[in-house]
């Protein structure tokens, strides 16, 4: 070969050198933002389990703080929700009451107050089967009562922690059928939205969140179906 070619060969290697040294590097570039991309979604999926974990905490302290509450009105009265001009109810406290004995006796025989605070404290004792034979028993003896409303929302809420959403959605539209303008009606109403989604329709809980936000709007159901929308339309894009 000539000094020519042997120089032209010489060239033709140098520059494939340099596009397999530009390959890698933009093959390493990919991973490295394939990297990135996994702990993206690793802490959307933390922060989705962390919002499951808060909502549920939440209704429970939004309750006992109602309880603290309700001596001044009766629970299934509520003004409509929305009704800003109404003025707020004066904070009445009272002392809780003392609950002894047999939860399932109690509730049977005892007051409605007494019967509706042993089903919540099993409830809140995370006794989730106990709570609901307990609300169910309530509701059989007091369907009309004062915490009638309460009752459907927390038999609702110990079949939902328990992911039997079917049940649970039963009780959430029966409260909501029943006593649309309750306090708790917001809370219901996102329920089925978050029981939808747990049982894979999306859609449906898609359709049911939205209603929160719009027909219970300004309220935390609201604000916890918006980030919950929010999360669905993220979850599409994965």
């Amino acid at each position: 070969m000539s000094l020519a070619e042997r120089v032209g060969v010489l060239e033709q290697q140098a520059g494939n050198n340099d596009a397999t040294v530009d390959l890698l590097r933009q093959v390493n570039m990919l991973k490295e933002e394939v990297t990135s991309l996994r702990s993206q979604v690793e802490e959307l999926n933390h922060s989705l389990g962390e919002l499951k974990d808060t909502s549920r905490a939440q209704f429970l302290d939004i309750d006992q703080r109602l309880e603290d509450l309700e001596g001044g009105a009766a629970p299934g009265t509520s003004a409509a929700i929305g009704s800003a001009d109404a003025p707020a109810a004066k904070p009445v406290v009272e002392r809780a009451p003392s609950v002894h004995g047999d939860a399932g006796t109690l509730a049977m025989g005892a007051g409605e107050r007494e019967a509706y605070d042993a089903a919540f404290n099993a409830l809140k004792n995370g006794e989730y089967a106990e709570s609901a034979r307990l609300f169910h028993s309530f509701l059989g003896h007091y369907p009309e009562g004062v915490y009638a409303p309460n009752a459907l929302y927390w038999l609702g809420e110990s079949y939902y922690v328990t992911q039997n959403y079917k049940l649970a959605m039963t009780q959430f539209k029966a409260l909501l059928d029943r006593y649309p303008t309750h306090d708790k009606a917001p809370g219901a109403l996102l329920k089925v939205g978050l029981a939808e989604q747990g049982q894979g329709d999306e859609q449906a809980a898609e359709r049911t969140l939205t209603e929160v936000t719009t027909r219970f709007a300004g309220s935390d159901a609201a604000r916890i179906a918006t980030d919950r929308l929010g999360a669905i339309q993220l979850g599409r894009l994965r």
